[in-house]
């Protein structure tokens, strides 16, 4: 005779048949939480689950950005989590989850906020912010969120600086979080010049989007600092620069104050054939004060600003729509550096005593349309 047997997830269940060798299922753990979901206003808030499980330990984390959670009062079996929801700054509502686990078992709490009435940012109409790093947390760059590039001197441009990770080998910091902004320094160090190139979420990037960034530039003969994108997970040997694409978003070089220019290169259009896509324009004080610089970007068209001002303007359909005129179809991610010397930056020179030198960001924002 052939038994079937139903298994409960919940409740242990101790065979079928009626030997004795037959062996014993455990009963399934439970998690039982206060609440299955949050509801929250726009202005975000705080708050409390209960738990309690019939497993040994138990853990929680959040899925959501604008998430945090904290256990509070953990024994084996049961304690509570804190909920902490930052204000909501699209007027999109938004939605994420707390996440309890104990053993194998798993159980979501949903966390639904509601839009604000008005947007706490100046991005386009229709666009909600999908990332961001102010710069206000901690004294360094978020490791599950930004790469640092490290290279030596004369790697790319001709460029004399040395690219590390962090800091330089007496320990200096060439990138650093101070007063709500992220320092990105160029100094000289036993005869070398060290600086920070870092690059945000390099393995993910954003297929389109507005892209913005509010950046103080640094003063002295030789400084060329730079808000740019590549693309994701580039194959170098099919996919060459300038075919693969660049958007330069702000570059300035010291050697010419003031003057901020923007640029796409392209295998048709690029600086080595004197056919790239570029314009610049002189700022008032962008070295020594802050100004935005943002990129607009969609299937059709790049468009980037300075301090909300059309800086440069490039439309497929004027340039053209194949691969070596518009590679910009997959996803790009946002560079942050600055350079010293170089082909363009060192073209008049370079003055050593004007170094250390710093490029500060306020913040980087990116948004997505909804």
């Amino acid at each position: 005779m052939i038994l079937t047997c139903l298994l409960s997830l919940a409740v242990a269940f101790t065979g079928c048949g009626g030997g004795d060798d037959d062996e014993l299922t455990p009963a399934a753990i439970t998690i039982t939480a206060s609440q299955d979901a949050i509801s929250v206003p726009a202005e975000g808030g705080t708050y409390t689950i209960d738990i309690t499980t019939t497993g040994k330990e138990w853990g929680a984390y959040a899925d959501g950005d604008f998430i945090t959670v904290t256990t509070k009062n953990t024994i084996a079996s049961s304690g509570s989590v804190s909920v902490k929801v930052s204000a909501n700054p699209n007027v999109n509502a938004r939605s994420g989850a707390v996440v309890l686990m104990s053993g194998t078992a798993r159980k979501s709490i949903a966390v639904n906020q509601a839009a604000a009435e008005k947007s706490a940012y100046n991005a386009p109409e229709g666009y909600s912010l999908v990332w961001s790093d102010e710069f206000d947390n901690g004294l360094e760059l978020n490791a599950d969120h930004w790469t640092h590039e490290v290279q030596n001197s004369g790697w790319v441009n001709n460029e004399l600086q040395n690219y590390v990770n962090h800091k330089t080998p007496g320990g200096s910091l060439v990138t650093e979080l101070k007063n709500g902004a992220l320092r990105i320094h160029c100094l000289k160090e036993n005869g070398k010049i060290y600086s920070g190139r870092v690059y945000a979420k390099v393995n993910q990037g954003w297929l389109y989007g507005y892209f913005e960034a509010r950046i103080k530039l640094p003063v002295g003969k030789g400084t060329w600092p730079a808000f740019w994108m590549m693309p994701v997970g580039n194959d170098w040997s099919t996919n060459p620069w300038p075919m693969c694409g660049e958007i330069d978003i702000m570059e300035e070089v010291g050697c010419v104050p003031n003057e901020v220019s923007s640029s796409i290169h392209t295998q048709d259009y690029n600086h080595t054939k004197n056919t790239q896509k570029t314009h610049a324009m002189t700022i008032d004080k962008a070295e020594g004060e802050f100004h935005t610089y943002a990129l607009l970007w969609t299937a059709d068209e790049i468009t980037t600003y300075v301090d909300g001002k059309v800086q440069l303007s490039v439309k497929k359909s004027v340039i053209g729509s194949n691969h070596n005129q518009w590679p910009f179809h997959y996803a790009f991610y946002p560079i942050l550096n600055l350079a010293w010397g170089g082909s363009w930056g060192g073209m008049h020179g370079v003055d050593e005593s004007a170094l250390p030198v710093t490029m500060e960001v306020d913040y980087l924002r990116v948004f997505q349309k909804k």
